[in-house]
């Protein structure tokens, strides 16, 4: 039982000016989006659970050379009430609803991701890539969980790419990753990374070309990322595999064309609610 009780609709506020650097770069850092308390009593609980499932099933994310990226686990909101409070954070909702410029956003899923000691590299890909929803009104909160120096595996944004057409979105893969940075370094994009303390938050858009750093360190990385997108979003027609088993798992009973609305993507803010 959950005794703690923590106002998790408390307003963050957003400029228009982050909002407009957000829409442009495709990519915002914030800082103190949730409390050194709030991080302190939920951290636990999210690891905790993390670590109860990895030890009857392999939750490892690979590349195809079977070099491990990180563990794991989504909707942990649908295994602990405690947690589904937190995930469903209106505080957190309402930042991507204002970031993105729209009046209300669904839950499309939550991601506990935990990067080992050692743990390799993740390849430049856009996240949008995975999802069957036919809109650019999609963003992910990365959430530290814990503090992330420079060694641990942190997120680097290319700034802008979520514009125009230079990166195509394909599945993460080595084989493209030198082609990538090429053109990075060709166009001289700006690539930030962040150091971040626990409650830190950076936001990203669906389409924006990111990797992480391999986490060199001796300390794992721990970090809850929720995924929202734009209220009255359709389904698109998913045209490869990966999207077809996104659609299955996280917009069940959901075909292209219906709103994306199933039981398992909840309504978390509405502007004026």
């Amino acid at each position: 039982m959950e005794t703690t009780t923590f106002d998790l609709s408390r307003t963050y506020p957003i400029t228009p000016a982050q909002a407009a650097q957000y829409q442009k770069d495709g990519h915002i850092f914030l800082r103190t989006v949730a409390s050194h308390e709030e991080i302190a009593h939920y951290r636990p609980l999210i690891t905790g659970l993390v670590d109860e499932i990895a030890r009857t099933r392999d939750m490892h994310v690979q590349l195809d050379d079977l070099s491990t990226l990180y563990t794991e686990v989504s909707n942990v909101w649908r295994r602990s009430e405690s947690i589904r409070r937190f995930v469903f954070a209106k505080r957190f909702a309402r930042i991507a609803a204002e970031l993105m410029g729209v009046k209300a956003v669904r839950l499309y899923h939550d991601q506990a991701l935990i990067k080992d000691p050692g743990g390799s590299p993740t390849p430049w890909h856009k996240d949008h890539y995975y999802w069957p929803l036919a809109t650019q009104h999609a963003i992910k909160m990365w959430l530290a969980l814990s503090d992330i120096s420079p060694d641990m595996g942190g997120l680097v944004f290319a700034t802008g790419s979520n514009h125009g057409a230079l990166f195509p979105e394909v599945p993460f893969s080595m084989n493209l990753q030198e082609v990538f940075c090429r053109v990075i370094k060709d166009h001289r994009i700006p690539t930030p990374s962040y150091t971040m303390s626990a409650g830190d938050a950076t936001f990203h858009a669906g389409g924006t070309l990111h990797s992480a750093l391999e986490n060199s360190s001796t300390r794992h990385r721990e970090v809850l990322a929720i995924i929202y997108y734009a209220d009255e979003t359709r389904v698109m027609v998913p045209n490869h595999e990966h999207r077809r088993v996104d659609l299955r798992e996280f917009l069940p009973g959901l075909k292209p064309g219906d709103i994306a609305a199933s039981d398992l993507n909840p309504l978390l803010y509405e502007s004026g609610s």
